[in-house]
């Protein structure tokens, strides 16, 4: 058994979520208000706003008051998307015996990563910088599910966590392009769809001494934009799970 510290925590690495919290101000600050004003200030103001001492101020305390909860910036970011993690639904392992089941339910969870991201934006430029956010508590009940569905299909624990790590890392990093690219239409005032209208002609008119990539523009750009994003996503996941189901399916006939 590890030793435990003085405090009685064990040693190592302190996590933002098994710090003590502390209750020093009079009202009370919670980590949990702190958490969820955080989740409005990057929500309305995007994470170029984020700082303690505004997140402070809106909450009518000192800067220095969230120290006790919370050790720095990165800390608190952490806490952030793990909150944002634990609304996304976690699959059931129940009836994972059958592909088209379980192919389903990572689907799923796929979809659904994949809007939070799109409707948290500013979590693209948090994801790859605090390495953190993957052992918060809500991260880790989403991958246990996820085991549970892949070992329920079949796959060993460790082929499962390969499999969802596949998945995973696709997802949130196709995520984090499309999230950053409508973002950045945002705030340059342009619509979407009119954006692609225009830059499509002149795309085709600077391919054509690339025959595959003039072909690609002129016959496989979708009409509607967003419906292309949504398909392109959905066929990139599925051609991760055909590769997952082969080398299942494979391992069984040996």
């Amino acid at each position: 058994m590890a030793a435990k510290s003085e405090d009685g925590s064990a040693p190592g690495m302190p996590l933002p979520w098994s710090r003590p919290q502390r209750r020093r101000e009079q009202p009370a600050l919670s980590r949990d208000q702190i958490v969820a004003e955080a989740l409005a200030l990057l929500a309305s103001d995007g994470i170029e706003a984020l700082s303690m001492r505004k997140l402070a101020a809106r909450l009518n305390a000192g800067a220095t008051s969230l120290y006790t909860h919370v050790a720095n910036k990165d800390e608190l970011l952490a806490l952030v998307v793990d909150e944002v993690f634990g609304t996304l639904p976690r699959p059931e392992a129940e009836g994972s015996e059958d592909p088209k089941v379980w192919r389903e339910k990572v689907m799923e969870c796929a979809e659904s990563m994949r809007a939070a991201i799109m409707h948290h934006p500013w979590m693209v430029s948090v994801i790859g910088d605090v390495g953190m956010i993957y052992l918060g508590p809500n991260w880790m009940r989403l991958s246990e599910s996820m085991l549970a569905v892949m070992e329920t299909a079949g796959f060993k624990l460790g082929e499962a966590n390969v499999a969802m790590s596949a998945v995973m890392g696709y997802t949130i990093g196709a995520a984090c392009v499309e999230a950053s690219w409508v973002t950045a239409l945002a705030r340059s005032g342009q619509d979407e769809q009119e954006w692609m209208d225009q830059l499509v002609p002149a795309v085709i008119e600077a391919t054509k001494e690339f025959p595959r990539l003039h072909r690609l523009y002129t016959t496989e750009v979708p009409d509607e934009v967003a419906e292309g994003r949504d398909g392109s996503f959905t066929l990139g996941v599925n051609v991760i799970l055909d590769g997952i189901e082969a080398n299942l399916d494979a391992r069984r006939q040996d």
